[in-house]
């Protein structure tokens, strides 16, 4: 079935936008080296940079939330990417260009993401997303992803229903996210995704390169 064509695309951020893992992967091997630690390989935190603190800590600690040593981590963690936020931090490939054919074509767009609004609102200007439509941070609502709330709220933002929006991201949380909120959703295959092959997501559309979303768009 063809997709609805949208009036508003959403995006999540790390990892469907921006390649934020390598700062990421820096706070967390940071916390490593303060232990005397080896870095843990890049290759193993890239995949779960979408998953933040927890997945991060979990790859490079192996442990979990309710581990007793978890919230120390955690708040050492955030402290240290919050001081290098933008270092190696940048737009994926094709980005920049496709947010231009968006607003060419007069398709508004928009950022959520479970960030946090502390992390958020430094970082989306530094990149170069500072003129999103709207910017839904993982604080913005009393819900993060895959709760639909925060995508309700974007839409909500740009005046739109939610069945007007499509939502692209790079994690099962933001398939199953924008599927609880009726909006047509777009597994970004070029992004970290998990341990869980997003061919399984059961997306609308699975993509590999930000550029292919023009194609799933009829020219006006």
């Amino acid at each position: 079935m063809p997709l609805k064509i949208p009036r508003a695309i959403l995006f999540d951020l790390d990892g469907t936008l921006a390649d934020t893992a390598p700062d990421l992967a820096e706070a967390v091997n940071q916390l490593r080296a303060e232990r005397g630690l080896e870095p843990t390989p890049y290759e193993q935190l890239r995949p779960v940079a979408s998953a933040g603190a927890r997945g991060l800590i979990g790859a490079a600690f192996g442990i979990k939330p309710d581990d007793a040593e978890y919230e120390d981590l955690r708040v050492r963690f955030l402290n240290n990417y919050e001081a290098k936020l933008v270092v190696k931090s940048k737009l994926f490939d094709g980005v920049s260009d496709l947010l231009k054919q968006l607003e060419a074509r007069g398709l508004a767009w928009g950022i959520v993401t479970n960030k946090a609004s502390r992390f958020t609102d430094p970082l989306v200007p530094q990149i170069g997303l500072g003129h999103a439509g709207c910017v839904v941070s993982g604080d913005t609502t009393p819900h993060t992803k895959p709760h639909p709330a925060p995508l309700y709220e974007a839409a909500n933002r740009l005046q739109l229903a939610a069945d007007e929006c499509w939502y692209v991201g790079d994690d099962l949380r933001d398939i199953q996210a924008g599927r609880a909120a009726g909006m047509q959703t777009i597994a970004a295959a070029w992004g970290y995704c998990g341990h869980v092959a997003p061919a399984s997501w059961e997306a609308d559309a699975l993509l590999h390169d930000p550029m292919q979303l023009l194609e799933l768009i009829k020219p006006e």
